[in-house]
């Protein structure tokens, strides 16, 4: 089978102390990396894809052997997967772009496939943002405080990480999204104007936001928020014509 699929998917939040069975969300995750193997050209990974991460200079986390697994098989075999990190695993460094070779983008990107033009970006930096989120994502990307932080042993970080991380009931199973009123309309604003600036741009393409979105945005453009792999185990397909939410329910 041809390979012309590009596959856009985001907060998987694996290892997330507040999901029921962590093994079994892991395997369901590699389980769909497994399962487009056959004719995905490219990956995109839009954030917040692990729950927690920090790179050590010679030592990383313990686990995800199986996802890491599943995507080392999809770059062996020529797929080429692009993770843009999110507010969760912002501090992803050289390792998994060295060992299984693929691209790590801390921020936006703007790609062209297909003759299509796509703007990415995870989403915690889009739309109105409360001051204390700005201060606390420009603090973790400061490289004097992740200098601070790696003098840290990591039995006292990744337990304090976790329980931190937990704390963001909203996107808990079982508990509905932050998508709503004020963060609604901010994005949607942002995205309008966004559209409107780059008329060249066909796709925006964001997480962050626990949601299922796609909505014109402007005469030429579609917002597409990918959900997330808690409650709606979505992704987008795009197959260079046309994009579409899909929904990978085998279980």
């Amino acid at each position: 089978m041809e390979r012309n699929i590009t596959y856009f998917i985001s907060d998987l939040h694996l290892g997330a102390r507040y999901l029921p069975d962590r093994r079994a969300h892991e395997e369901h995750v590699a389980a769909f990396l497994r399962s487009i193997a056959s004719d995905a050209k490219a990956l995109y990974l839009v954030g917040d894809v692990l729950d927690y991460w920090y790179e050590y200079r010679t030592v990383v986390p313990r686990g995800y052997v199986r996802f890491f697994g599943a995507l080392a098989e999809l770059a062996d075999a020529g797929v080429r997967i692009t993770w843009l990190t999110g507010n969760h695993d912002i501090w992803l460094f050289d390792y998994l772009r060295d060992e299984i070779g693929m691209e790590v983008v801390d921020g936006s990107i703007v790609r062209e496939i297909d003759g299509q033009r796509f703007f990415m970006a995870h989403g915690d930096a889009i739309g109105r943002l409360k001051p204390s989120f700005r201060f606390i994502r420009a603090m973790f990307r400061n490289k004097w405080c992740q200098r601070l932080y790696s003098a840290i042993h990591p039995r006292w970080t990744v337990p304090f990480a976790y329980s931190w991380s937990s704390g963001s009931r909203g996107y808990m199973p079982g508990h509905s999204s932050s998508w709503a009123g004020d963060m609604r309309a901010s994005v949607e604003a942002w995205a309008e104007a966004y559209a409107a600036l780059h008329p060249d741009v066909d796709y925006i393409v964001l997480g962050h936001h626990h949601v299922v979105v796609d909505q014109a945005v402007g005469e030429h453009c579609r917002l597409m928020i990918l959900g997330d792999w808690i409650n709606h185990f979505s992704y987008a397909r795009f197959d260079g014509k046309s994009m579409k939410m899909c929904v990978y329910d085998t279980k």
